[in-house]
């Protein structure tokens, strides 16, 4: 531990009694007082080391400006977890004290981290905005904010325009009086090989008519969050420059209850043509995603990839810190989690197991959204929506939680765009920028 110390850093950390662990840390003294050289233990190599351990030091440390000097750490994780581990939601207070500054490790490619973070942070903003200020027109201009930026170019369908195309979103969505919308962005070129994102924008849940009881109303601000993270994703892909066409889908609206709220029973005819029976009106985020992947399988894009805060089952399975997926592409599969491995973006697979597929039967329609029974809801779920793009054989579905419930290192307490970076990066790898 003291190479590279001078004697009285040493001493300093002798006399204090600092020892390398993971996340440890000592403020040690120059010799007139000052904060002369920080240690911070990184523990043992091996793969259960985090990546984003360094993203605990923005919080830990005094404002100023640092680098990172020393052995065991990949100089690009480091510098994208100060960023992750310094965001802040500010919108309705104060920023506080002022945040300690990282000098770019050598041979990092600083604006690459930096746009990394950046799309991460605009996700995370606006999980984290509640729903009286972040409706389906507010994740509209962020989507057509985006679009100026890198030239993409966006249709969006809304209110009653929906009903005869989209009329799953226009169902879930007809009970607020804040339009519903079905948001179509594209990019790149159109020769490229195609990858479509499709995110869940449910800005706030009631649960519907089969409404939610309050503790389960409290974090419904986050059921946007798929959209959010195929937001923050499409950011990363588009800054980044791959040599893909990109389209990202994103069906907003609000589940709130009215005279026009969709019923249990109700019966509705989907843009694929399949009827479905609403067995529980707060399985409405499947509904949506119906629409949007129907219109996204008409292309039988390369790649079809949708997020979405789906089922409480997977998160009582995996916990909040571990989103699921399913595929039924097992080369897909298994790059998606070494990806996720890789850039500390973790997922776990669930299997899309066919037989299953039984409990969506419906006695009056093609498939029941919620047919009751508290069995394998996350595969049922999964099952439902691979219904509606049977055209795409590589698809991914991400059941994600989009919640830190407690800060950990680089990951603050709040909003998260679980599988972002890990859908960047396996794009990345696939179609890397020309160049």
């Amino acid at each position: 531990m003291e190479a590279g110390l001078a004697p009285h850093e040493a001493a300093y950390a002798r006399a204090t009694g600092f020892a390398p662990k993971a996340g440890r840390l000592a403020l040690v003294p120059a010799a007139d007082g000052r904060l002369g050289r920080v240690l911070f233990g990184l523990g043992e190599a091996g793969p259960n080391r985090d990546r984003l351990l360094i993203g605990k030091l923005p919080a830990a440390l005094p404002a100023g400006l640092y680098r990172l000097d020393g052995t065991g750490f990949d100089g690009a994780d480091a510098a994208l977890a100060w960023l992750l581990g310094s965001y802040r939601f500010t919108r309705y207070r104060a920023a506080g004290a002022a945040l300690p500054t990282l000098v770019a490790p050598a041979g990092v490619d600083a604006a690459a981290v930096t746009r990394i973070a950046e799309a991460v942070a605009l996700g995370r903003d606006l999980v984290n905005t509640p729903a009286n200020d972040l409706g389906p027109a507010e994740i509209e201009a962020a989507i057509r904010h985006l679009a100026e930026i890198h030239g993409a170019a966006v249709t969006v369908t809304s209110g009653d325009a929906l009903a005869k195309d989209f009329p799953l979103v226009h169902t879930v969505g007809a009970a607020s009086p804040r339009a519903p919308r079905l948001i179509d962005l594209t990019w790149g070129d159109p020769s490229a090989p195609r990858v479509t994102l499709v995110g869940k924008g449910v800005v706030f849940d009631t649960g519907g008519l089969d409404i939610k009881p309050s503790s389960g109303m409290l974090l419904m601000k986050k059921d946007m969050g798929g959209a959010a993270a195929a937001l923050a994703a499409a950011a990363m892909v588009m800054g980044s420059g791959l040599r893909l066409r990109l389209r990202l889908i994103v069906p907003a609206v609000e589940n709130a209850i009215s005279g026009a709220a969709f019923r249990p029973g109700d019966v509705i005819r989907s843009r694929a043509g399949l009827t479905v029976e609403i067995g529980n009106t707060d399985a409405e985020g499947r509904l949506i995603l119906a629409d949007a992947l129907a219109l996204a399988d008409a292309e039988k894009p390369d790649l079809l990839i949708d997020f979405a805060t789906l089922t409480g089952a997977a998160r009582v399975a995996l916990g909040p810190d571990l989103p699921a997926f399913f595929t039924e592409d097992e080369a897909l599969a298994a790059a998606v989690a070494e990806v996720g491995q890789t850039v500390a973006d973790p997922v776990w697979r669930l299997p899309l197991h066919a037989p299953y597929a039984g409990m969506l039967d419906s006695k009056v329609a093609d498939l029941n959204n919620a047919p009751g029974g508290s069995f394998a809801g996350a595969i049922t779920a999964a099952l439902f929506l691979r219904r509606f793009a049977p055209a795409t054989r590589a698809h991914l579905h991400f059941d994600l939680y989009g919640w830190n419930p407690s800060t950990k290192p680089g990951r603050p307490e709040g909003g998260e765009v679980q599988t972002a970076r890990l859908v960047h990066a396996l794009l990345a790898n696939r179609y890397p920028a020309a160049g």
